[in-house]
């Protein structure tokens, strides 16, 4: 009876032993299933954002090819609007005699003076303080050297906030210049409601504000009145910069220049102190991209509000995901 007894536990052991490994089998396949399946489905996400990106792109370069009208990329940027630059603007502004430019002897010093003072970044709007998500980029790895800042600059400039902003000063610029007051609202509305997180709305409106405000005390002139009174809400960075400079008769094309080119270096500054990267570093990251710069300026200068649109998610998501960065030193 006792060596039955002695069977009976061994074999109930032995079995449950059995079924113990198997089950452990078991579950280690639908591990490794379910590890299949999400790297399969990540493989999709990124194969149809990919895609939309290029799609996207080839779109609106497109659209740019069909709609924009032939500029010759020699020509230099001026201080100046000559004649050149009035025919440049004749097809997408209806001209005015406020447009006119006025007399080169007269407006080129004080326009320069005017334009460097307020893009430089000792004019206290608070642009050293934001990175538009590069600080996020640097910490997830997107980021880590001055190739792979080059490249996302790139893209932000060409098909993110770089373009979007460009646009939207020229818009602004034209609304002021022109007294076309529904414009010049509808523009600023549409720039205080395009940001894509709310860092970002942050970083473009407090740097607006503290322009019109800065501008209003030491520069202040008739189409910045004019955009408070017509435009109660937050003033997005590049409005508040594109009405200033109309209101000054600063040209349209150096003004838009100067903004891409301080805009570009802030984001470059906040990589020299996120990488970290050596001033030589950043002084050819800068240089690289000033090709760029140019192409966004003449699109930019061209298109109309209806081609506003942002092909960089990753950088969108980095604005997003900075929002609970543990560890931060910039706003955005």
């Amino acid at each position: 009876m006792t060596m039955l007894t002695t069977i009976t536990t061994t074999a109930t052991t032995t079995i449950i032993t059995v079924t113990t490994t198997i089950m452990t089998m078991v579950t280690r396949m639908a591990m490794i299933t379910a590890t299949m399946i999400m790297a399969t489905g990540m493989i999709i996400t990124d194969t149809i954002t990919r895609t939309t990106i290029i799609t996207t792109r080839t779109a609106r370069h497109a659209i740019m090819t069909m709609t924009t009208p032939t500029t010759s990329t020699a020509t230099p940027i001026r201080i100046v609007m000559g004649r050149k630059g009035a025919d440049r603007n004749k097809a997408t502004t209806p001209r005015s005699p406020a447009a006119a430019a006025p007399d080169a002897a007269s407006v080129a010093p004080a326009a320069l003076y005017r334009l460097m003072t307020w893009l430089s970044p000792s004019f206290p709007v608070g642009a050293f303080s934001y990175s538009s998500g590069i600080e996020w980029a640097v910490e997830a790895g997107d980021i880590t050297n001055a190739e792979t800042l080059k490249t996302w600059l790139s893209a932000l400039l060409s098909d993110g906030a770089g373009f979007c902003d460009g646009v939207l000063l020229t818009h602004a610029w034209r609304a002021s210049t022109t007294g076309n007051d529904t414009a010049l609202a509808e523009v600023a509305e549409l720039a205080a409601a395009l940001t894509p997180s709310r860092e970002r709305h942050l970083e473009t409106t407090a740097q607006g504000r503290a322009f019109a405000d800065i501008a209003r005390a030491a520069w202040t002139c008739e189409t910045l009145e004019r955009l408070t009174s017509l435009w109660s809400g937050p003033i997005a960075y590049p409005v508040a910069v594109g009405t200033v400079a109309a209101g000054h008769g600063v040209p349209l094309d150096a003004t838009l220049h100067a903004f891409l080119h301080a805009q570009t270096a802030n984001w470059i500054s906040a990589g020299v102190r996120l990488i970290p990267l050596g001033q030589t570093d950043s002084q050819r990251v800068l240089a690289a991209l000033e090709g760029v710069v140019a192409t966004v300026a003449a699109r930019a200068l061209h298109a109309t509000l209806e081609q506003l649109g942002s092909a960089t998610f990753r950088a969108d998501l980095a604005s997003m995901h900075h929002e609970t960065q543990y560890t931060r030193l910039f706003r955005s």
